[in-house]
């Protein structure tokens, strides 16, 4: 009778989903969380400390951490693991030379045990910007066909228009329904 209960809460949407939006400074981590919440580009200045928002998604509810991403902050993002259930990478993907950065700081950040169970998105931001990165490049760059352990997912998408992020949310709630 529990279980049967618990997955009809779930199919209702009364259980409320932990996301983290990290990523390194000027990926475009706010404007993206607030395209899900409004669908609107929106002016943003550099996140210091972190921005929550509640997302709701087809009775599917995410509470959603956006963390600062520079350097100062990246060493508290750990505070932030507990019961997180997907972490969302935003990635610039104009920025090739921090690429690298980014790619020890997700790697670092998995391999905390509070997010061993925590599913990955990765948003190649920017992608109407000349010169940017493909997904499949920031897929290789990253190495993340090493992540074995991570349920993953890479995105291209551009935060001020919008593009890639619905089925951005559609990849999380899937992610959220199947566990």
């Amino acid at each position: 009778m529990g279980v049967l209960f618990t997955k009809l809460m779930a199919l209702f949407g009364d259980k409320e989903h932990k996301v983290l939006i990290v990523g390194l400074d000027n990926a475009g981590k706010t404007t993206i969380l607030y395209q899900f919440l409004t669908k609107e580009a929106v002016f943003t200045t550099p996140t210091i400390g972190s921005n929550v928002e509640e997302i709701n998604v087809n009775k599917t509810r995410f509470l959603v951490w956006d963390i600062g991403g520079q350097e100062t902050f990246r060493a508290s993002w750990n505070t932030y693991y507990c019961n997180t259930e997907i972490v969302i990478l935003v990635v610039d993907s104009t920025d090739r030379e921090r690429l690298s950065l980014t790619k020890e700081e997700l790697h670092r950040m998995l391999a905390h045990e509070e997010l061993q169970n925590a599913s990955v998105l990765i948003l190649a931001n920017k992608q109407d910007m000349r010169n940017s990165m493909s997904a499949a490049e920031i897929s290789h760059s990253l190495t993340l066909s090493s992540l074995t352990a991570h349920t993953w997912h890479i995105q291209a998408c551009c935060a001020l228009t919008g593009e890639g992020l619905p089925a951005s949310l559609d990849w999380m709630r899937s992610q959220v329904l199947a566990n």
